[in-house]
């Protein structure tokens, strides 16, 4: 059998490779003669770098930059040739910050502008950037001033000239606008430590910021899939930068030939943290299933808490399953070892099914250990 595995990391808990490799264990341990494929996947955020450099290799630059509070830290990005991909929580992300110190309205993309910076310096033509996992909600503003300081001598962003030959390419799925109800201060921002009067002065900040540019550049692109994303950053690329958007999952996938694997593939074992009916809405879990079904290669769905599970069934998941015991409490479900444990025994559960299945010559039956809480 070829099995490739292909779990989201388990935020606060797990990384994509150290959910992977859980798996295989737990594969191996019932198949040993199974073909294993393990890839690291994001879907922008989090682990976002390095599954792209497991993806195409290259080079890995670390430089000093600001992270949202403005001080100083190490952060990397990678190029490839020209390419350059960065990971805006490298620089400017919600895990570099305690909880007490979240707060949206100080918050700053500066960060992310050095590492664009950076890598325009370095002669990056193509720049590719993973927006997820970000503490701000500045609109990107943060990063446009990087950019002013590091190219212009006291100028303003009609001086750059440096960006020009540099095309850049969003990813995200995140299809939020900019401002109103479903835009990034109101959806995200409550979660980078925001009250709701922080909120309401978020959004009023960017409505004035995105009719100020409209009215500069005689464009607008406040309401395009991807400008809520990362606190605006995404519009931010958007309006000043003339970015494409890309679904960070499929780009990822492309970068590492996935439908090829899938050529070959008798199974795919994907998961995340927290699986419902959102993961149905362009989740990195979906856009898996969507590659292999094409290819008719049945995917097994895991993940430490599950809901709606005959929507994910409906959905084409040929296993739903719960890595979690019932009962088990989440502080003891979100310890690393524990984790590792419980995805190691659920995917040799799911082995023995499959074996079984294929003794007896029986299709692979529908499996679900999922608690609908």
């Amino acid at each position: 059998m070829n099995i490739i595995i292909a779990i989201d990391s388990l935020k606060g808990c797990l990384s994509s490779v150290q959910a992977n490799q859980s798996a295989a264990d737990g594969i191996k341990s019932v198949l040993p003669d199974a073909q294993v494929i393990q890839i690291p996947v994001s879907d922008g955020g989090e682990g976002w770098l390095s599954a792209y450099h497991a993806a195409i290799g290259g080079e890995l630059v670390t430089l000093p930059v600001r992270d949202p509070m403005m001080r100083w830290i190490q952060a990397q990005y990678l190029i490839k040739g020209s390419t350059a991909v960065i990971e805006i929580a490298q620089a400017s992300g919600l895990t570099l910050l305690t909880p007490e110190e979240r707060n949206p309205m100080v918050a700053t993309s500066y960060g992310t502008g050095q590492l664009v910076a950076d890598a325009v310096r370095r002669g990056c033509r193509e720049i590719i950037v993973g927006l997820g996992g970000s503490a701000t909600s500045d609109c990107g503003k943060g990063m446009l001033r990087a950019l002013i300081d590091t190219f212009t001598q006291q100028g303003c962003w009609d001086d750059i000239t440096q960006l020009q030959e540099v095309h850049f390419t969003i990813a995200t799925d995140v299809v939020n606008p900019l401002c109103g109800a479903e835009g990034a201060a109101h959806v995200f921002a409550p979660q980078k430590g925001a009250t709701p009067e922080m909120v309401k002065e978020l959004d009023e900040i960017a409505s004035r910021f995105a009719a100020l540019s409209a009215r500069h550049f005689g464009f607008d692109r406040q309401n395009e899939p991807g400008a809520g994303a990362a606190g605006g950053l995404g519009y931010a690329f958007l309006q000043y930068m003339n970015a494409s958007c890309r679904s960070g999952i499929e780009l990822l996938l492309e970068a590492v030939g996935f439908d090829t694997l899938l050529n070959d593939a008798s199974l795919v074992i994907t998961g995340e943290g927290s699986a419902d009916r959102q993961t149905l809405m362009g989740k990195l879990p979906y856009g898996i299933l969507q590659n292999a079904k094409s290819h008719q290669v049945p995917v097994a769905l895991v993940a430490g808490r599950i809901a709606d599970r005959q929507i994910l069934l409906d959905a084409g998941f040929t296993y739903v399953l719960c890595i979690n015991p019932s009962g088990l409490p989440l502080e003891e479900a979100i310890k690393p070892a524990v984790a590792q444990a419980n995805i190691n025994a659920c995917v040799r559960d799911l082995c023995r099914d499959v074996l079984s299945c294929r003794t007896s010559g029986d299709l692979p039956d529908i499996v679900c250990t999922a608690q609908e809480s």
